[in-house]
């Protein structure tokens, strides 16, 4: 048990026997009334945001999540297999658990998986990735100094929006906690 003056983002509660992860929290004395934390939650089974205020001190319960990092090898058609990188075992996550990350996940690529119990709970990819662009309509001439965008399909199979200058081959950075927006161009 721990007290809500204890939370830290990332963290992962248990709540009236579901487990929710803190996002952002808030510590909160106004002028007149007692003091509380303002905590923004996420529901760990089902992706759920909620909003939820606690009194100052107030005991909660915390949840073990063992956080290690695994290499995607591949998708056997039904699950994504996943292994340890320092004992080497492997396991399998559910499309359910992978989610929107599926977009951004390359073979070979290391993200941290977070377990509680033996059962994953979910995958947490690098804040961004590099990927290929396989296919994008052609730029014209001088669209480089506008700021819109274009759609482009990556090695993965995902779809982003793209600067108009951006072609075919080229590898681009992504960032994976903003549903995947463009970032920059790879130096190569």
């Amino acid at each position: 048990m721990a007290t809500t003056n204890d939370l830290k983002n990332g963290m992962v509660l248990n709540i009236d026997r579901q487990l929710w992860q803190v996002v952002e929290f808030q510590h909160v004395k106004p002028g007149k009334g007692p003091a509380f934390v303002r905590t923004k939650l996420k529901n760990v089974e089902s992706g759920k945001n909620v909003d939820k205020t606690f009194n100052a001190g107030t005991k909660v319960e915390v949840e073990t999540v063992d956080r290690r990092t695994f290499q995607y090898l591949y998708n056997d058609g039904t699950n994504y297999v996943f292994m340890d990188v320092q004992d080497y075992e492997q396991i399998e996550v559910t499309p359910e658990i992978i989610g929107d990350a599926a977009n951004f996940l390359l073979e070979n690529a290391e993200v941290i998986v977070a377990t509680n119990n033996g059962r994953v709970l979910f995958i947490e990819l690098p804040p961004s990735v590099e990927l290929t662009i396989t296919y994008t309509e052609p730029g014209v001439v001088g669209d480089s100094a506008t700021g819109r965008t274009k759609p482009a399909t990556v090695e993965t199979g995902a779809e982003i929006q793209v600067p108009l200058f951006i072609e075919n081959g080229e590898k681009i950075k992504v960032d994976t906690r903003e549903g995947g927006s463009y970032l920059s161009r790879v130096k190569s």
